[in-house]
Order: C-alpha cells, then sequence, then structure tokens
C-alpha cells in the first residue's frame, strides 16, 4: 500500500479469499494500525473503495457485527437466546462461530464475509473454498441431530440487492447451499453500508428460490 507520505508499506490483509472485485490497483484504501511490537507488520487493510463504495474486506469483524446486532435486537430471526458463545468446538474439529442457546435448544451460526458484486448481486465465494463447503456438511449434521442450523452472510458493502452462491467460482459450494437449505438449514444474509467512520445495517434477505437470496426491508 503506499500511504499519504508516500512511503510504500507491507500490510496485513485479513481475509484468505481472492478478493476478486476488491484488487484494483490505485483504490483508496482505509487501514488499521496496531502498536503491537511484536506484529510483523503493524497496518491491516479494513476498507477499500469498490465500484464507488466502502467494502469491509476484514474477515475477522463479521462475527463481532453478528452477534451485537443479535443482542441488540437486529437480527429478529436470531431472538429470544439465553446465552451467546463465540468459536464453540463442534463436528469433525470445527469451530462454530455463534453458539446460542435456551433451554435445551442449540442454534449454531456459521458467519461468512461477502465482499464480491457483480451487476448488483453479492456473491460467494470468491475464491473456491473447501473450508467454507465444511461448514455446510457440519451444519447439515447439526440440523439432522436436531439443533438449528444457520448460515448468515454478512455483506459489507451497500451496492448488492440480492445474494447468490458463486457458482462460477465455486460450483461444489452452490451445490451443498442449496442442498443445505433443501435440508432446513436456514440462510440469513443481512447488508450494511460501510462508511470509514461507522457500519449501517440496512437490509436483511431471505432465501426465496433455488438461485438467489433477495432483500426485505428490516
Amino acid at each position: 500500500m503506499e500511504l499519504d507520505n508516500g512511503e510504500i508499506a507491507t500490510v496485513h490483509c485479513p481475509n484468505s479469499g481472492s478478493m476478486k472485485g476488491c484488487n484494483l490497483p490505485g483504490s483508496p484504501v482505509y487501514l488499521s494500525i496496531s502498536d503491537n511490537p511484536g506484529r510483523k507488520y503493524p497496518h491491516t487493510w479494513e476498507l477499500v473503495l469498490a465500484d464507488g463504495c466502502w467494502a469491509g474486506i476484514n474477515t475477522q469483524l463479521p462475527n463481532r457485527l453478528v452477534r451485537e446486532a443479535i443482542e441488540n435486537g437486529v437480527v429478529r430471526e436470531l431472538q429470544g437466546y439465553d446465552n451467546i458463545r463465540p468459536e464453540v468446538s463442534y463436528g469433525d474439529n470445527s469451530r462454530i462461530d455463534l453458539l446460542l442457546s435456551r433451554a435445551g435448544e442449540r442454534c449454531y451460526v456459521e458467519v461468512k464475509n461477502v465482499t464480491l458484486v457483480e451487476d448488483g448481486r453479492a456473491l460467494f465465494p470468491d475464491a473456491v473454498t473447501a473450508r467454507g463447503q465444511k461448514h455446510l456438511r457440519e451444519l447439515m449434521s447439526v440440523v439432522k441431530g436436531g439443533d438449528r442450523g444457520v448460515i448468515f452472510f454478512v455483506i459489507q458493502r451497500a451496492d448488492g440487492d440480492a445474494v447468490s452462491p458463486a457458482d462460477r467460482i465455486d460450483p461444489e459450494y452452490g451445490r451443498l447451499l442449496r442442498l443445505a437449505i433443501a435440508e432446513e438449514v436456514e440462510a440469513l444474509a443481512y447488508r450494511a453500508r460501510v462508511t470509514p467512520v461507522k457500519l449501517y445495517w440496512l437490509s436483511g434477505f431471505r432465501w426465496l428460490c433455488s438461485r438467489f437470496l433477495h432483500c426485505r426491508p428490516i
């Protein structure tokens, strides 16, 4: 990255995807700076201006955003639970992003960050993801065992009005997502308008057919 003072710096990118649609050279970005002396690179890439809107590329942030949204009543579909625990072990050596529980009921929530938008449609994933495929299989197992399973897409940019699996990029993920929906894994998605100052939840999405998740107001 080229900093404001003209210095060229190597920064940490907390995103293991291809960054398709967010990696155009010369794009304005926002970085955070850590004062941890043990870090190799003090800067972390947080935002990028993509197609005229800010996109949040830090994949470590959505879990906290979703938890906060649940606790504040923004996510209506996930209300009424007494406890929320992050990073709980389950399945085949996996960790669920959020485990919600109440009086003998459990809800496993897997959170995915979405930054790729093409022709007004938010797409996930932006690279082949064996890990994401595994998560869908794990959620199907959770549901078969009598618990609730949720795949929660966080669209950290405001220019997409529908969500779809990126079949052209990872057709197996798309197949498994549709299968998971058929097996009663719930698909939720919420879109945000990202700014350098604040993130605003704009709308949620529901799975309406075999191809898209379409938005609805909240």
